[in-house]
């Protein structure tokens, strides 16, 4: 199941790169494992799949324990405080950095560990009070504060649109972050880069991709659907 439904994905995000007129290699499939058990992922790592996103730290550390072959992992999930020291050095990206309390804490544990830590900004574009992030007009404020950090690299923005029935809804979301990451270059920020924008997921990638987006972030039409009763 996972082999078909995976090349159906990549199907779908190549004819989307395609209408867009985009390199379909200017755009990373993050496979969200989350929930799923290891067998999973090494399925689909067997189909090609080299990264892997989990939304909890307890589980993605149990995964990285489980999993021997190299992949990259990325936390996209909501990170509290108290967590960061375990997940230091373990993850190719953090997606979900939403506070500056949250910079200052991946700062100090990446400077113990002696590294740099890859994040992306979370922005909440919908400005939807049950999603975290930093609001449009607090992200200028913010990354000047996290410039000056040593041990942080911000390598883009990361939005959870809203999940509507049509996907056609979240266009403006897409657009209005692939904008703001425009106008974040002009800053010229010594620390800060918009290389990546990671944004779409199970219902809306291909539009994603349409306005701009180089990582979508896809678990149920991977996987299947999830089981949280496990």
């Amino acid at each position: 199941m996972i082999k078909v439904q995976l090349e159906e994905v990549r199907k779908q995000i190549a004819t989307a790169a395609y209408e867009a007129k985009r390199d379909v290699n200017d755009i990373t499939l993050i496979a969200v494992s989350k929930t799923y058990p290891a067998s999973a992922i090494e399925e689909a790592i067997d189909e090609g799949c080299k990264d892997f996103g989990e939304n909890h730290v307890q589980e993605l550390c149990k995964k990285i324990e489980m999993i021997k072959e190299p992949v990259n992992w990325h936390l996209i999930g909501h990170l509290q405080t108290n967590k960061v020291k375990y997940i230091i050095g373990k993850t190719a990206l953090i997606h979900s950095l939403d506070r500056l309390k949250l910079a200052e804490e991946i700062e100090k544990q990446s400077a113990k560990a002696g590294i740099v830590t890859k994040v992306l900004l979370e922005v909440n574009v919908a400005d939807e009070t049950s999603k975290h992030g930093f609001k449009v007009d607090e992200v200028m404020d913010a990354l000047k504060v996290i410039n000056e950090m040593k041990h942080i690299k911000v390598e883009g923005l990361m939005t959870v649109a809203p999940f509507v029935e049509n996907a056609e809804e979240n266009r403006p979301i897409f657009r209005k972050l692939y904008d703001l990451s425009v106008d974040i270059q002009k800053q010229k920020f010594d620390n800060i880069s918009t290389n990546i924008l990671s944004m779409g997921m199970s219902n809306d990638y291909r539009i994603a991709i349409e306005e701009g987006a180089t990582m979508v972030r896809i678990g149920t039409a991977i996987f299947g659907n999830r089981d949280y009763s496990k």
